[in-house]
């Protein structure tokens, strides 16, 4: 089993609360990793229809086979048991009593809301982060060719057909869960155009006019996407400092492996001169800040800031007392041209200081206060400003 760094949190959470929900994309390592951290406790996968079934006709005789807790693996396909459940966990007073697994946020976080709101602690397990990467010397367009999923790392797997299967997979059955989405080839060239709009602002009539739906059906979409960890909107911050500035969300995948699959992209040697190169290797290194924040438990927010004349921060980090502004450039030899942004930011908020994170391998501290890290070193990014 490859180590994950979430497993730390993972064992806090269950000191603290009654039942964890572990949640992330499908095939991001969440059984694996509660079953390694939980090897004591009976495992139960709800996607098994026997199970299942016998889950949605008689939840309380489900449960009583669990009377030390136990592994619920996929509980958003068994929305009855939460009611139960709560009336065990109210009625315990023992701390990590179920874990519980999803790979639906939306279906998740609504049960979980009406009936174990306050007893549950939650960690979001996502793809392997670069420090978790067996392939510690593995340049940046192999990393974003291949992703990050877990499978890729421990067997050797064709990368094309594993993300064949898993785009093929995730339409024809989280989706049909998810949505009575009955045009299923639409959503796929949907799903392909959002891979063709990464880093860019999300402009949703757009999208509507090329897929063929309204706005609405788009709108909807998206959170279908994001409810199953597919994609995820960037915020912009929207203090004004007297400028207008761009008020619309942009667009990432959780999965840079997964993005390159649906554009095409299949080895490292086809990235090097893609177009889409440079908005891949940003949306790597906002992912790898998410899973950071992640792994630790972090509710540190992530925003973008640009205003309407094209000046720009790729990425805000929040550290409390303000902002740290993050500049991403996929180039490998430092110039000038990498500190503007944060130059302008820091002379606009009357701050010092930011990070540029880079597709080179060599860490500078300029006299300006800016640090220039490469992407294999974003961690850093939390240990000296945290």
């Amino acid at each position: 089993m490859i180590s994950r760094t979430a497993e730390k949190e993972l064992n806090l959470l269950s000191d603290q609360f009654k039942a964890v929900a572990v949640v992330g994309p499908r095939q991001s390592g969440k059984t694996t990793l509660v079953r390694e951290v939980f090897k004591h406790k009976p495992y139960a996968n709800l996607e098994n229809p026997d199970l299942r079934k016998f889950a949605l006709e008689d939840p309380r005789g489900f449960l009583s086979a669990y009377p030390k807790g136990a592994i619920l693996d996929e509980i958003q396909r068994t929305p009855e048991l939460f009611s139960y459940l709560q009336q065990i966990l109210d009625e315990s007073n023992v701390n990590g009593l179920f874990i519980l697994t999803g790979s639906n946020n939306f279906l998740l976080q609504e049960s979980i809301s009406q009936s174990l709101a306050g007893r549950v602690g939650y960690l979001f397990l996502l793809p392997l982060s670069l420090e978790e990467i067996p392939e510690k010397n593995a340049a940046s367009n192999q990393l974003m060719v291949k992703g990050g999923y877990p499978a890729l790392y421990n067997e050797k797997i064709d990368v094309t057909k594993y993300y064949a299967n898993y785009i093929r997979t995730y339409i024809e059955r989280d989706v049909r869960l998810l949505k009575n989405i009955n045009d299923l080839y639409a959503f796929e060239r949907f799903l392909r155009l959002c891979a063709g709009r990464i880093g860019q602002l999300l402009n949703m009539s757009s999208l509507a006019i090329e897929v063929g739906v309204d706005v609405k059906t788009i709108g909807s979409w998206i959170g279908v996407l994001e409810a199953s960890f597919v994609v995820f909107r960037l915020q912009p911050w929207h203090k004004n400092y007297n400028k207008r500035v761009v008020k619309m969300p942009k667009l990432y995948f959780y999965d840079t492996g997964l993005a390159c699959a649906l554009l095409g992209i299949g080895s490292p040697d086809q990235l090097t001169l893609h177009p889409f190169r440079g908005s891949l290797f940003e949306n790597m290194v906002i992912l790898e800040v998410f899973k950071n924040l992640f792994n630790k438990g972090s509710s540190s927010k992530l925003f973008f800031w640009r205003d309407n004349v094209g000046n720009e921060i790729d990425l805000l980090l929040d550290h409390g007392q303000g902002h740290i502004p993050v500049e991403i450039k996929s180039g490998q030899t430092i110039s000038d041209d990498f500190f503007k942004g944060i130059l302008f930011w820091n002379k606009l908020t009357k701050t010092e200081g930011g990070f540029v994170i880079y597709a080179g391998n060599i860490a500078q501290h300029r006299s300006n206060g800016i640090n220039v890290l490469p992407f294999n070193q974003i961690a850093n990014l939390f240990q000296q400003d945290h």
